[in-house]
């Protein structure tokens, strides 16, 4: 009886543990342009794999960025087990790129939320400093309803010309997330940075105090690559430009750069390839290699 009485709680422990994991991502899915259509990388062909990718890996929330009003129904649609917010940065409705943060609707609940540009000016549509296009950032207060944690999760989209901007965002964002959230409470951000963890604006986040780069907290880590490749799967980069920036107090178990590609045709794909290496029954055609976006998503499961 004993024996079954310490079996039964240490199975009790193990559960309750694997509760506590949370898988969190960010992934910047390019915005849909006639530009990369011509190029057979239209948001159409894309739509499919960044969705599967997202169900697969089990996201349970992530952020996202470059996201049109007509692709955020798209995913929506396609992942009928998410919920979202966010809002266009052109009107502070559904004109331009979002930043919206996606969760399982099953597993949190959405506390409160809200938006601010990365700007001088914060509470409406506007370009900030040296930027070239008006920058926003969401924000979500969730109810882990699997562990009754609470949580807060920002996700944004820094300018990609702008240095002054993207300086002062950094130094916004971090006193946004003092002014909002309590020393003792659990903070995720993620999002498109455009720095890499060798620039300087990057340990404006890493000294902050307040967070740290789950990639260099994690227990384990999978990156094969940079985060952004330009669609090209052949490209190969250190930087990482795309982060998930956790509370120290966060344990991070894994981290992974997820570098999926999928196939289209080409004109040989008719011919068939065979080899000695495998049966004579098996043939292989030649496809080429395409990745669902142009930056590769980033993906941690952590634990609070």
């Amino acid at each position: 009886m004993k024996k079954m009485l310490i079996l039964v709680l240490c199975a009790a422990v193990a559960f309750g543990a694997a509760a506590q994991e949370l898988t969190v991502a960010t992934y910047n899915i390019r915005n849909a342009n006639n530009g990369d259509a011509a190029r057979g990388n239209g948001w159409e062909r894309r739509c499919p794999w960044v969705c599967s990718l997202i169900e697969f890996h089990g996201f349970d929330i992530f952020g996202s960025q470059e996201v049109l009003d007509g692709q955020l129904h798209d995913m929506l649609a396609q992942l009928p087990d998410y919920g979202y917010i966010g809002v266009g940065r052109d009107d502070g409705m559904t004109k331009g790129e979002y930043s919206p943060i996606f969760y399982k609707k099953e597993r949190f609940r959405l506390l409160d939320e809200g938006h601010f540009w990365l700007s001088e000016v914060t509470d409406r549509p506007n370009r900030g400093w040296d930027a070239a296009l008006p920058r926003i950032c969401t924000w979500g207060h969730f109810l882990d309803k699997k562990t009754k944690r609470r949580f807060w999760f920002f996700n944004l989209h820094m300018d990609h010309i702008g240095v002054q901007a993207r300086e002062e965002s950094a130094k916004l964002v971090v006193a946004k997330i003092r002014e909002m959230c309590g020393p003792r409470e659990f903070v995720l951000l993620t999002g498109d940075f455009n720095v890499d963890q060798n620039n300087h604006i990057y340990t404006t986040f890493t000294t902050s105090g307040i967070l740290s780069d789950s990639y260099e907290t994690a227990a384990k880590r999978y990156a094969p690559n940079g985060t952004f490749n330009s669609f090209s799967p052949s490209l190969k980069t250190d930087s990482r430009i795309d982060h998930i920036f956790v509370s120290p107090s966060v344990r991070v178990h894994n981290y992974g750069v997820l570098t999926d590609t999928y196939r289209t045709e080409t004109e040989e794909s008719a011919g068939e390839i065979k080899s000695g290496a495998f049966p004579k029954e098996v043939s292989l055609h030649s496809y080429e290699a395409r990745t669902p976006s142009d930056h590769f998503p980033v993906v941690v499961r952590l634990e609070f």
